[in-house]
């Protein structure tokens, strides 16, 4: 064989076995088994608070669940609801926790989101309005004219409080609102920028253990017993675009609240690695409860209360807002 058919033949066969390994089953892309699964688009971004509520989404990622759906999803940490719907507006986050106040009012204002999964619902002393321990409020009487710090203004944090100015004979423009993200509230109060604050857990706990603070009021009594409290959204258009890569999000989270409301052990070890909370104190914080199913009717209750309060100016069919389930 001359030297020119050999480098002929050289380069035929490099050709040939390159062809070949693009065909190959043990070299395909870092994507291919995503693809495989017809999902749109298969990394996106997730916007969740630092608070037991968002479990189900840490809890998805470290079990596999999302994988398993061909997902690789990115947590995002947000300050609450209504400060993150101009992010999944913008495409910035692809879907993100919300508590179900801002999602309704947003609605209301015309925004068009779609609830896509459940996330918590309250249990008792789990949104507690707490002040210092040697403060001298004793009463939700005693905030009239106090200023009282919440995560986002006009969100369930204000109408939970609402509730139980209610109670005491208060109005809500009898208190001063102001917004101070919840890992910071603590620190906030105790430095004299609020009189009380209403706190989730951990920093219900965590304020109880390190600064001796004490419970003012449980919010989640009376009008809100069993409150449904978050949920997962993302845009009527991301919705609609990605169907499947919802679909799938849906499993994993569904999977994963199942997870959380049958074993509080995983709750318990999981909350260390994305909350400022060591496990002796995950063991003893008091939780609510997380539905693996969006329920029209639980959640008209939200609607329905808003409206009383004249969070809302008309009526809304909590049904409308909710993403009609997959086939996929």
């Amino acid at each position: 064989m001359t030297r020119k058919l050999r480098c002929n033949a050289i380069a035929l066969g490099v050709a040939v076995a390159l062809a070949l390994t693009g065909c190959s089953g043990s070299d395909k892309p870092a994507d291919s088994s995503a693809d495989s699964k017809g999902l749109e688009k298969t990394t996106i971004k997730v916007g969740a608070l630092p608070v037991p509520d968002a479990v189900s989404l840490y809890l998805a990622n470290a079990k596999g669940f999302f994988k398993e759906e061909g997902l690789t999803v990115n947590p995002v940490i947000i300050t609450g609801g209504a400060a993150a719907l101009p992010q999944i507006e913008s495409g910035a986050l692809d879907i993100s926790m919300t508590n179900y106040v801002s999602t309704f009012l947003a609605v209301s204002t015309g925004k068009k989101i779609k609830l896509i999964a459940d996330c918590y619902q309250a249990g008792p002393n789990t949104f507690n309005i707490m002040v210092p321990g040697d403060s001298p409020l004793k009463t939700v009487a005693d905030l009239k004219g106090k200023t009282v710090l919440v995560n986002n203004l006009h969100n369930i944090s204000t109408l939970a409080v609402a509730t139980q100015l209610k109670v005491a004979g208060l109005k809500e423009t009898d208190v001063k609102f102001a917004e101070k993200p919840l890992p910071e509230m603590g620190a906030a109060i105790k430095s004299g920028q609020g009189d009380a604050g209403l706190l989730t857990e951990p920093f219900i706990t965590a304020t109880q253990s390190a600064s001796g603070f004490r419970k003012l009021a449980d919010t989640m009594t009376g009008q809100m017993e069993n409150f449904p409290i978050a949920g997962w959204m993302a845009t009527e258009d991301w919705s609609a675009k990605y169907p499947k890569t919802l679909a799938a999000f849906q499993r994993a989270i569904s999977k994963a609240q199942q997870l959380a409301s049958s074993d509080r052990k995983q709750i318990e070890t999981m909350l260390p690695t994305y909350t400022k909370i060591d496990a002796k104190t995950a063991s003893v914080i008091t939780l609510g409860t997380y539905p693996s199913e969006l329920n029209a009717d639980r959640l008209q209750k939200v609607a329905d209360l808003m409206l009383e309060y004249g969070y809302l100016k008309s009526a809304i069919d909590v049904k409308s807002v909710i993403a009609a389930p997959s086939s996929s």
